[in-house]
């Protein structure tokens, strides 16, 4: 990843220096402080992964001393270079590099639109005397603003904890938002695209196959090594297969259980063996739950339930990646299920109601499964890449008919499943496989233990108290009270970072359950079997 600060400070305090050293993780190869005119400053981490030398550590800067600080990966900033700034020099082959010099030609919305990538940045326009901002359509990469408290001038980071001990009104920038000094646009909703009656099975099948391919292998560009989550379900299974398909020497695939009851695991290995990985399975015990839990809420910024429960395991992964590999770069399966469906969606009352529900979490990923993937990952000095998020990718998912993505086979994400049987991508048992999803799919009992440990450590009196002490997303469960606990020690006042917690459409039948696993669920049979 990288982390970044961008705001004004007549004379850079300690409580700014310390806020900027909090998410260090994030960049840990080289650090820079930067104070240009009117006081401001650009802080950043930089964890080095396009162009590794010293030439691609930011800020950058022009001419005009204008400057700017990014966190993101720009997947055509080749064709950018080519095409639209071929009169340009640079002075690294860093792809964040295009970005100041573009919004130089064209301004900050029309830079946004021809932006392919995962992005957060805030620019210092030397002009206009003032800081600019904007983050990628999906909210892939994370981006935060607040208010300062002695002079009321607006700050970004690209996590709350930087932010909370000088700032107030703190709030996620919006993704597919750009902010002009004054207010903030849309420069693209890729979530509400139009819906193409037109498109028949076939060429929905045929799009999808041509555009997830094109995802997966511009992501595989990079000077830092790259490295595989797999989780032998469906979405990592299919990354992993087209990276395979596309690398020259094997990749690195990497899975995680608990050691009772593991389940993902055994997938994974038939995955790895299919496909000809160099495979890695990890096994972490319930001890390693307990004594992680604290600080992963600390560095996760969310009470999220489903959240938490998924983090755990996908977060001592990312921790083993880190200390026994030299891989800085890793591939994720993320922002699947909200195109394509839940094992809840089965029971979408009608095509109308399920896409419906798709734009909404689509909307919403910035808050849960992307947040999730983001801190797990880079606060262990890593990068995630998503290929699902791709912006061709959901606009041609988003815009096929709903009837056509709706369950009606038996098979949950059918399109999805459909477009890859063939060329013998993946085993049949792991195609058509019904997956449990990834908090359960670690092993049944990782979720019980956090549970039983709920109900050890927050006594009855202590929960009587829920809607006094939390009166927004009141903890309905002793589980999610002792997450909130932990949460308001962290970040006391910040509950609204989180608008409400995740759980099925309540309205539909069969929906309305108090626990987000699909376990809850009747049509839940055979997933995570």
């Amino acid at each position: 990843m990288c982390g970044f600060m961008a705001f004004r400070s007549k004379d850079l305090t300690q409580i700014e220096k310390d806020s900027f050293n909090k998410i260090k993780y994030r960049g840990p190869d080289q650090s820079q402080i930067l104070k240009l005119e009117n006081n401001v400053i650009l802080a950043f981490h930089r964890l080095s992964i396009m162009d590794l030398s010293t030439d691609g550590m930011q800020p950058f800067q022009n001419t005009d001393k204008d400057a700017i600080v990014c966190n993101g990966e720009i997947f055509n900033h080749q064709q950018i270079k080519d095409t639209l700034l071929s009169d340009e020099k640079f002075i690294s082959k860093s792809d964040c590099e295009v970005i100041l010099p573009l919004y130089k030609k064209f301004g900050l919305k029309k830079l946004c639109k021809n932006l392919d990538g995962e992005f957060a940045f805030a620019i210092w326009d030397s002009k206009l005397k003032t800081l600019l901002a904007a983050r990628d359509q999906i909210g892939i990469r994370p981006l935060f603003y607040g208010h300062k408290n002695e002079d009321n001038s607006i700050a970004f980071a690209s996590e709350v904890k930087s932010l909370q001990d000088f700032c107030y009104d703190i709030k996620p920038f919006p993704p597919g938002h750009f902010f002009d000094g004054v207010s903030f646009h849309e420069f693209d909703s890729i979530h509400d695209v139009e819906i193409d009656e037109d498109l028949s099975v076939n060429k929905s099948l045929q799009g999808i196959k041509q555009l997830l391919e094109q995802a997966v292998i511009k992501r595989l560009d990079s000077d830092a090594k790259v490295g595989f989550l797999l989780s032998g379900g469906l979405d990592s299974s299919l990354v992993c297969a087209i990276a395979a398909r596309e690398s020259s020497k094997k990749i690195k695939t990497f899975a995680v259980g608990i050691k009772e009851d593991p389940i993902d695991t055994k997938y994974a290995q038939i995955v790895a063996d299919h496909i000809g990985s160099e495979h890695t399975e990890f096994l972490f015990s319930k001890s390693d739950l307990l004594e992680t839990i604290d600080s992963l809420i600390y560095r996760l910024e969310s009470f999220d339930i489903t959240t938490i429960r998924a983090s755990l395991g996908m977060d001592l992964i990312c921790r083993h990646i880190k200390d026994t590999t030299d891989i800085k770069v890793l591939m994720t399966g993320e922002c699947s299920d909200e195109m394509f469906g839940y094992k809840y969606t089965d029971f979408a009352p009608s095509p109308t109601e399920f896409q419906k529900e798709a734009s909404k979490r689509m909307k919403e990923l910035y808050i849960y499964d992307v947040l999730r993937a983001d801190r797990c990952i880079s606060s262990n000095s890593l990068e995630a890449r998503v290929p699902f998020s791709d912006k061709a990718f959901v606009k041609f998912v988003m815009s096929i008919p709903p009837k056509l993505k709706m369950n009606t086979t038996g098979h949950g994400k059918y399109l999805l499943r459909a477009a890859f049987d063939t060329e013998d991508y993946l085993p049949q048992d792991i195609l058509f496989r019904q997956k449990a999803a990834f908090s359960d799919a670690v092993g049944h009992s990782s979720v019980d233990y956090l549970k039983t440990l709920a109900e050890i450590t927050i006594t009855d009196e202590e929960f009587s108290k829920s809607n006094e002490l939390f009166p927004h997303c009141t903890p309905t469960t002793k589980e999610a009270f002792l997450y909130r606990q932990i949460f308001e020690k962290h970040y006391s006042g910040q509950s609204h970072l989180i608008k409400a917690i995740w759980l099925p459409n309540q309205e539909w039948e069969n929906c309305k359950v108090s626990d987000p696993s699909a376990r809850a669920l009747p049509n839940y049979g055979k997933s995570g079997l």
